[in-house]
């Protein structure tokens, strides 16, 4: 695929403080990527360099080859959706989407073809006369997209769009896009910091951390194979456990040694070990590899989500097997439920759910919409 933007080397800060630290990325023409990290990592930031909204203080910002670090957001073949949707109130649905038409002086008849056209593709036919204050949240979101496509960008940027809809709206919506994506050829730039939508939605996935990428891939790549312990926590639930790499594909940790897939490590080297919770069987205790005790239960509908006291590090277990609260359990593992990661500064931050509850992790991750 065709290379649309190029970031290289950019670096931003704030009162001193760097939000991008040496940034490089390529994102391709007719891709979904999306940026995902936790508030505060520099997501947005980028996104805005890109939209022309912020300039960096060093490095470059290419569109198909030319440079552009000087061109205002109005002359870049750009469109940008908020969180906010920005629309204008005293406008009804049809004058909200021809707004930028008829400021560039679109003949009137190729105007309505088009809105109506774009009208269609997001679901609100018969909604032109509306005002946009009479729609559901859902709807002008969609209203918002319109709006951003009828100018045939280039490039549609999504600054956490879905954040104010509630769970089974964002759902739809999740859909929506990627199926408009498709049906556009348009490059869409996501931001997010929601790990499921990124995951549901991308061609590829960028996550960062503290202004710097840490991993960029497909969502199977990124979930399967995370390439430090900050990428495994952060997509998804992960047990991450210090272990030491013996030989190519063999790992001892939890005071036993276990078959694995990787090779290419030092023998006897120090690594972390990632095991997805629903990657964990569990059997009676003299069938186990290791073994320990149940020290909670959550019933979550599809399955039980089980933390497992394994020599004082907290596992967490998701299965669809009935398990007790104080039961002694033994744990069998595959070698392809077993991923290692060379050490990195993330090393010992993530992966035991000593104190772990699902009321902590709503009442976070709702701190980090109120945030965004």
């Amino acid at each position: 695929m065709e290379k649309i933007i190029e970031l290289k080397n950019i670096s931003k800060a704030f009162d001193g403080e760097v939000v991008l630290d040496n940034m490089s990325l390529d994102i391709h023409d007719n891709e979904f990527i999306t940026l995902l990290g936790p508030s505060g990592c520099g997501k947005t930031t980028t996104l805005r360099i890109i939209g022309g909204f912020e300039s960096p203080d060093s490095g470059d910002v290419y569109f198909m080859g030319e440079r552009i670090n000087d061109i205002p957001p109005h002359k870049r073949h750009v469109n940008t959706v908020f969180q906010r949707y920005a629309l204008f109130p005293h406008l009804n649905v049809f004058d909200n989407v021809a707004f930028g038409l008829k400021e560039r002086r679109v003949p009137k008849q190729e105007i309505k073809e088009k809105v109506e056209r774009m009208l269609k593709m997001v679901m609100l036919s018969g909604f032109a006369d509306r005002r946009v204050t009479s729609l559901s949240g859902g709807q002008q979101q969609r209203v918002a997209i319109a709006r951003a496509l009828v100018n045939e960008p280039k490039i549609l940027l999504l600054d956490e769009p879905l954040g104010a809809l509630d769970l089974k709206l964002r759902k739809d919506m999740q859909q929506e896009l990627k199926k408009i994506q498709k049906n556009t050829g348009i490059t869409f730039i996501f931001v997010t910091h929601d790990q499921e939508e990124a995951l549901s939605m991308s061609d590829t996935i960028v996550v960062m951390s503290e202004g710097k990428i840490q991993q960029i891939g497909s969502p199977t790549d990124i979930y399967n194979e995370p390439v430090n312990a900050f990428v495994a926590d952060f997509i998804g639930e992960s047990n991450i456990i210090d272990g030491v790499m013996l030989a190519d594909y063999r790992v001892r940790f939890g005071g036993h040694v276990f078959d694995c897939l990787d090779t290419g490590f030092g023998e006897n080297e120090p690594v972390d070990v990632v095991i997805r919770p629903e990657d964990v069987d569990i059997v009676a205790p003299e069938k186990g590899m290791i073994c320990g005790n149940v020290t909670s239960v959550t019933f979550m509908g599809v399955h039980n989500e089980a933390i497992v006291d394994v020599g004082g590090f907290k596992w967490m277990i998701q299965t669809t097997d009935p398990v007790e609260e104080g039961a002694h359990i033994g744990i069998t593992l595959e070698p392809d439920a077993i991923h290692i990661m060379k050490k990195s500064k993330y090393s010992g931050m993530f992966g035991d759910y000593s104190s772990y509850s699902n009321e902590l992790e709503e009442l976070s991750n709702s701190e980090e919409e109120a945030e965004a």
